[in-house]
């Protein structure tokens, strides 16, 4: 796609630009390390600067913009820029859902379709694939919206996938979420599925203190159990902290 940037201030870096995607794509298993994770939310977020005409989407990160928004080194920040998109390639966002009969039906689309690398420039263009792009733009309803600069901090992709199913409900402040539900958006290791013991202290626990300390987020949390010993489904309170960096969301 051609695209048209619109012009920001100098006052208006990418971290206050809005990552924006479909509820399913935040349901889903996105199937990314935080390094993946950190650049596609990077691109993510120029989509909110540009205006769409023809063609494809396509993205230049330059080390050196990837090393001022997640806090890095200009050579560390390329070395994860030219890793990340050998990786995208072969990425796959899965969501499984109910089918008729109670069967169910698992979907999977690859992250980018392209990666060219400028070696000795510093930078690489990504294009986001074909099957992507519909979760990424033009959206009209059931997405999700918040500001890159709620997650540039996090050093846990857990942390990161975790506010992005709270910003679904950020009118209400109240995210449920079933325990297959939340294991796949988690991608949570098999550990993690059978025992909640450890789905707790591996994942849930520090994503919210996490959440808590970089974003500055009051979060109270609670297992359900719907009948027998099982626990089958959580609750996530939130609201934004009244004295911290982030007064609202």
């Amino acid at each position: 796609m051609k695209l048209e940037h619109v012009k920001h201030s100098s006052d208006d870096p990418v971290s206050e630009l809005h990552v924006n995607m479909s509820n399913i794509l935040v349901r889903a298993a996105q199937g990314l390390t935080l390094s993946e994770k950190r650049v596609v939310s990077l691109c993510m977020a120029k989509l909110d600067s540009v205006k769409l005409d023809t063609g494809r989407y396509k993205f230049k990160l330059t080390a050196e913009e990837y090393a001022q928004e997640f806090d890095l080194n200009n050579v560390a920040a390329y070395e994860q820029l030219m890793a990340v998109g050998d990786h995208l390639l072969k990425r796959i966002a899965r969501h499984a859902y109910p089918g008729p009969r109670g069967k169910m039906i698992e979907k999977k689309w690859v992250w980018a379709s392209s990666v060219e690398y400028h070696h000795g420039e510093g930078w690489i263009q990504l294009a986001f694939s074909p099957e992507m792009t519909p979760h990424l733009t033009l959206l009209r309803k059931e997405f999700t919206s918040y500001k890159l600069k709620h997650a540039v901090a996090l050093r846990s992709v857990y942390s990161w996938r975790l506010w992005e199913l709270l910003m679904q409900f950020k009118k209400t402040g109240l995210l449920r979420i079933s325990c297959d539900d939340f294991c796949q958006s988690m991608e949570a290791p098999p550990s993690c599925v059978k025992d909640f013991g450890q789905l707790r202290r591996r994942i849930i626990e520090p994503a919210v203190i996490e959440l808590m300390k970089q974003n500055n987020v009051l979060i109270e949390w609670q297992a359900i159990k719907h009948g027998g010993r099982k626990i089958n489904s959580l609750e996530f309170h939130f609201e934004p902290d009244p004295q911290g960096a982030f007064p609202e969301f």
